[in-house]
């Protein structure tokens, strides 16, 4: 019997031929590869005309920074954001697989794109993979619908909630828009809360850090502020210098001491 496989046609999703493979290899001592630790923090929250979507720009390698201000706030639509958590190759490479997507679309029906479009083409590519695609993802939008927020987990099932976090520094965040949400909020307390959810991610988990990113969703307006805040900013000390005038430390003791070297005993002798 001829399968997808024989033909050398792909199905689609994660494949498991390798997984016999595997198995044998670890028997002869080879280990597989562990997961790296990733670190993020991203939220969303709606507001009385739209929804504002926020991100830190710390981007890790293991225990190592490797990024100090990325940009993880996704363009999908021009009315639809999406902010990733996870691996950065994964969260970039699946909204832009979407966002060409969605634009094909819009241009076969000649309307604007629904959140809710975008996020079952996200939540579908996602659940064929089986969460081996390492994309938390926020996505939120304006369309003929009114103001729309989601979460969408690696394995593909999503929420929809008038405030929610995602990443490693997601419970700080959470905190926040626990103490402080509250409904039909203005556009500049719903900022507000969004930078606060944002910096207690950044002092509170070490995936997270530097500075903060704000997109301002509304019905026919964007308004993306790139290192909006910049809670971490410092001056480096080669900038201020090293030179400190005599006496700016206290000498407690001095002591001279002659020291005789090889060169100086031959010419002695």
């Amino acid at each position: 019997m001829e399968t997808a496989a024989s033909l050398g046609v792909s199905s689609g999703g994660f494949s498991f031929d390798n997984c016999v493979r595997n198995h044998l290899l670890e028997q002869t001592g080879l280990s597989a590869p562990t997961p790296q630790k990733t670190g993020t923090t991203i939220v969303g929250v709606v507001y009385k005309d739209g929804v504002v979507l926020g991100a830190d720009t710390r981007a890790t390698n293991d225990t190592v920074v490797a990024d100090k201000n990325c940009e993880k706030i996704h363009y999908i639509a021009k009315n639809i954001y999406c902010c990733g958590a996870g691996t950065a190759a994964d969260t970039e490479n699946v909204t832009g697989m979407v966002a060409s997507q969605l634009e094909l679309h819009r241009l076969a029906t000649n309307r604007q794109p629904r959140v809710a479009t975008s996020l079952t083409m996200l939540k579908r590519h996602l659940f064929k993979y089986q969460g081996y695609v390492s994309a938390a993802l926020v996505l939120g939008g304006v369309d003929s619908t009114g103001p729309s927020l989601y979460t969408v987990y690696p394995h593909g099932s999503t929420d929809k909630l008038p405030f929610v976090t995602m990443g490693s520094g997601s419970l700080a965040a959470m905190s926040m828009f626990e103490s402080g949400y509250k409904d039909e909020m203005e556009e500049e307390e719903a900022v507000a809360l969004v930078v606060s959810a944002i910096e207690a991610g950044i002092f509170n988990d070490l995936g997270s850090g530097s500075n903060v990113d704000v997109c301002i969703i509304k019905k026919d307006e964007v308004d993306y502020r790139r290192n909006f805040v910049k809670p971490n900013e410092r001056a480096y000390r080669r900038e201020r210098g090293y030179q400190y005038p005599k006496g700016s430390t206290t000498v407690l003791r001095e002591t001279v001491q002659m020291v005789v070297t090889d060169g100086d005993a031959m010419d002695d002798l």
